[in-house]
Parts: C-alpha cells; sequence; structure tokens
C-alpha cells in the first residue's frame, strides 16, 4: 500500500512539473482577465499536506476544493466553527472565482457562527460571548472584501457586503456605498440601486443626497416605483420641507409593504 501511495504521489509531483511552464503563462493570462487565482504558498500546503498540495499543483484544484467543502459542512453540522472557518480559507485559496465560496463562508461566519457564539451557553461571560459574536462577523466581512478583490468584475460579492453591513454591523453609510458599486454593473438586478438609496439616506448628513438619488430613480419608470421607495420620497420630502410643487411623489400612490 505504501509504495502505491508513493507511486501516486510521485505521478502527480511529475505532473505538475511538466505542466508548470502552461500554468504560468495561464496565470498570466488570467490575471489580465481579472482572473487573480491565489498562488500555492507554504501555507497552503500546510493546510491541506503533502498529497493534496501535488494534488493542487497538478489541476486538481476545483475537486479537492470541492472535497474540502463537504468537509467544511459537515465542521458547521457539528458546530466546528473553529474548524469550519480554516477549511473555508483553504477552499477559498483553491478556488478564489468561485462566488459562491466566499459567500457561504462569509454567511456561515457572520450569520450561523456569530449567532452560535452569543447563545454560547458554556460561556457564561456576555461580554465574552458579544466579542466572540463580533470577531466571527468580522470574519465574515473579510471574507467578502477579499472575494471582491479576487472578482472585481462581479456585484453578487458587493451586494452580500452591504447586507452584512446593513444587518449586522448597522454601518448604513457603509451598506449604501457597496450597495452603489454593486448597482453600477450592467448585469446588476434592479433592487441594488434601491439599496444604495435606501441606505444613503439613513446616513446622517446624506439625507438631502440620497433625496436627489431615490428621486432619480423614481423618474427612471415604474419599475422603481414600489412602495418602500414612493412611502420614503414622502417621508423625505416632508421631513426635508420640499416645496409642494416640487414634490415627485406628492401624487403618487402610497402603499403598505
Amino acid at each position: 500500500m505504501n509504495g502505491r501511495k508513493f507511486l501516486a504521489i510521485g505521478l502527480l509531483g511529475a505532473f505538475g512539473a511538466a505542466i508548470l511552464p502552461l500554468q504560468s503563462l495561464l496565470q498570466v493570462e488570467a490575471q489580465a482577465a481579472h482572473f487573480r487565482k491565489a498562488g500555492l504558498s507554504i501555507d497552503l500546503r500546510e493546510r491541506i499536506g503533502q498529497a493534496g498540495f501535488l494534488a493542487a499543483l497538478s489541476g486538481f484544484r476545483s475537486p479537492l476544493a470541492a472535497i474540502l467543502w463537504i468537509k467544511a459542512h459537515t465542521a458547521w453540522e457539528n458546530t466546528e466553527w473553529g474548524r469550519m472557518a480554516g477549511l473555508f480559507e483553504t477552499v477559498t485559496t483553491l478556488q478564489p472565482r468561485s462566488l459562491t465560496y466566499w459567500d457561504m463562508a462569509a454567511w456561515h461566519m457572520a450569520w450561523n457562527a456569530s449567532v452560535a457564539a452569543l447563545q454560547n451557553e458554556k460561556q457564561p461571560s456576555e461580554a465574552l460571548r458579544v466579542r466572540a459574536q463580533r470577531a466571527y462577523i468580522q470574519l465574515g466581512k473579510d471574507f467578502l472584501e477579499r472575494g471582491i478583490s479576487n472578482n472585481p468584475d462581479r456585484p453578487e460579492l458587493h451586494v452580500q457586503l452591504g447586507v452584512l453591513l446593513r444587518d449586522k454591523l448597522e454601518d448604513h453609510c457603509a451598506a449604501a456605498n457597496e450597495f452603489f458599486k454593486a448597482a453600477q454593473f450592467p448585469d446588476a438586478p434592479p433592487y441594488v440601486a434601491r439599496f444604495a438609496g435606501y441606505e444613503m439616506a439613513k446616513c446622517p448628513g446624506r439625507e438631502r443626497e440620497a433625496y436627489h438619488y431615490l428621486r432619480q430613480l423614481y423618474q427612471a419608470g415604474e419599475k422603481q416605483r414600489l412602495p418602500t421607495l414612493i412611502n420614503l420620497l414622502r417621508k423625505m420630502e416632508n421631513d426635508l420641507d420640499i416645496p409642494q410643487a416640487d414634490r415627485v411623489a406628492s401624487g403618487a400612490e402610497s402603499l403598505e409593504d
């Protein structure tokens, strides 16, 4: 058995060495197209072992990442948060262009692990529970930020970061910026632009800017004239003392969500 194992490792190593020149060429071309695939570092080798490292070197990143993702899912089921975080680090290193891996890693950390930490009955100190909760939320934020840096041509992770900033950190100014960044992509869903305006309206000092932004969305057409936007515009027109003749929502139907 040992002989077969060493033979398999040897074959993987030989294959990896043979394709290194091609891999280097592909990496240069990939970076030019925003494929910032992470390098195979010593840290990665320590995390996945020699056999796994050779498999990644030989072009088997995708199946190896899938296997480790399954292990991370098992760690989640067993509430092994630290082990799960480490596996997510490895998976996203192996497949940095997979939006799903970054998104799900952030969700597990910022939502599942953070809630579990806050409700941890084994930790009697509320201060330490809150500290652990914030640490997991920050880890989820970090996954999304690194995912964005590896996928600068896609809006999805900007949207998820906006949701995290809004719902977990209540940082409405930063959330507005992320939603706005996402809205600049041509394939971004229409609701992202509205989310940017809603969060901007909660950002101190940006209320009038938010009003003009939401007003532009309202004037863009029926698809943007949803109840939340109309009701918020009407409220802001009152708060900002907009002259009655200039109010775009004065004659609009106001509905409850």
